[in-house]
């Protein structure tokens, strides 16, 4: 399976990658030919010589070609305009029972609900608002690096993993119940103010 045809499996409803790539919209003829040419962009940023032997470790799962200062850069860059958007001072959604004392095997099924949860419940409903607050550029950078990530996590599916797979949902599940108490538009802004958390949490799985 090539990149592109990666990037389309994570998103099988149709158009759920549009907002990603908010100029790949159904439109004249040199739009729609940038999915293959950006495609490609990305595939040689993850692959290039620089960033081979970089990566999470992830218990059984190894992601490279993922440089976590990128990641970093792109929040920082919308850090300040994004948690001012959060006037809910006394919620934390990524508490400590949640990223707290996981050991290496969880960590990979907790970060791939994680992420998945990210990109399809808060970045896919915050793109209109990363364009009203002009931080689409950051904004995407970052969710293209998600959809990387997600794309090469593979947990293993073995019958003896089991009570890791249930130990990793119940705390995602923590997470998920405390985002649905809040208001839905509140929940995201909240969601994604707490990027830098979950960041700092995946820091410890990263291996130069």
């Amino acid at each position: 399976m090539n990149f592109q045809e990666r990037l389309w499996s994570l998103w099988s409803l149709r158009g759920r990658i549009l907002w990603v790539f908010p100029s790949l919209r159904m439109g004249p003829p040199m739009q729609k030919a940038a999915l293959p040419c950006l495609s490609l962009i990305l595939l040689i940023w993850s692959q290039g010589p620089g960033v081979q032997g970089q990566g999470f470790q992830f218990g059984p799962c190894r992601v490279e070609g993922v440089v976590l200062q990128e990641l970093w850069q792109a929040f920082w860059a919308m850090k300040d305009i994004v948690q001012a958007q959060d006037n809910i001072m006394n919620v934390r959604l990524l508490r400590r029972e949640v990223l707290q004392n996981v050991s290496d095997a969880e960590s990979c099924y907790l970060v791939r609900a994680l992420l998945n949860f990210y990109l399809n419940t808060v970045f896919k409903n915050y793109h209109k608002k990363a364009t009203e607050l002009r931080i689409l550029k950051s904004f995407s950078t970052l969710a293209n690096n998600f959809i990387v990530i997600l794309s090469k996590l593979q947990p293993s599916q073995e019958n003896e993993m089991f009570s890791i797979r249930e130990s990793a949902r119940r705390r995602f599940l923590l997470f998920q119940r405390a985002f649905k108490k809040l208001d839905k538009e509140a929940a995201q802004i909240k969601a994604f103010g707490e990027v830098d958390f979950l960041l700092t949490w995946m820091q410890r799985f990263y291996q130069l």
